[in-house]
């Protein structure tokens, strides 16, 4: 069986933390925040866990050997 390859996109993406779940970055921050309200740009900040249903799916089809 040949190793399997990650996609490069989920690599730049997600993160696994110490327990094993998927930890990723909020969306939206990048450009054009002068017209975004500012309790969105706050909520925004940081990262988040995705949900068990996502991070299966991630790390199942994307992140093989994470």
């Amino acid at each position: 069986m040949p190793k399997l390859k990650s996609k490069s996109g989920a690599k730049k993406r997600f993160r696994l933390t110490g327990t094993g779940k998927v930890k990723m970055n909020f969306a939206k921050k990048r450009h054009m925040l002068r017209r975004k309200p500012q309790k969105m740009k706050r909520k925004a900040r940081g990262s988040k866990l995705l949900c068990p249903a996502d991070a299966k799916i991630v790390v199942s089809n994307f992140l093989p050997y994470a």
